[in-house]
């Protein structure tokens, strides 16, 4: 049995896919990229990216219907996220996450208000006004490392961001 603290990447996934999948990640593990700030953390301006699929109206959901025909392939694009967002504002558009959660606290997925104090606490120097959100569950991820982390990161940098945090679902 695992530990309680694990988090289960394939539990909404069927058995056989999850194996299958499973089994191609370990056969290809990759290391952590990591880039230390080059100011300190209480100077730094922050931003948040999930990859739970989150858009905020009039933004177009997260293309779902495309997986649920072909569960290979996950939508490529970005959506920028308000840093004024509430659960009520957004909707998750991911086929493997339990969405509910994130309706009932968006900080499952984006911890927006977890930054906020942070920020308060002078933790952090501050927030960025916007926020992004990708579909995780890539198993080719070539559009989304050619087109959209550039244009995400192109955006944070006009917008002063230092660093961001990544938020896995």
């Amino acid at each position: 049995m695992s530990d309680a603290s694990e988090v289960d990447s394939w539990r909404f996934l069927p058995p056989r896919l999850a194996q299958l999948l499973k089994a191609r990640v370990e056969a290809t593990p990759t290391p952590t990229p990591f880039t230390p700030l080059a100011v300190p953390l209480s100077a730094a301006r922050i931003a948040l990216l999930s990859t739970a699929g989150i858009s905020c109206p009039p933004d177009p959901p997260f293309d779902m219907e495309t997986e649920r025909a072909n569960p290979m392939w996950g939508d490529p694009s970005w959506r920028r996220i308000p840093a004024s967002a509430t659960a009520a504002d957004v909707e998750v558009n991911h086929l493997h996450v339990d969405t509910r959660y994130a309706k009932r606290d968006l900080n499952v997925v984006l911890p927006l208000q977890r930054l906020a104090e942070l920020v308060a606490a002078g933790e952090v120097g501050s927030m960025a006004p916007t926020h992004y959100s990708v579909m995780g569950f890539q198993l080719e991820a070539t559009a989304q490392l050619t087109q959209s982390a550039p244009a995400i990161a192109a955006s944070m940098r006009a917008e002063g961001v230092i660093g961001a945090v990544l938020a896995p679902v």
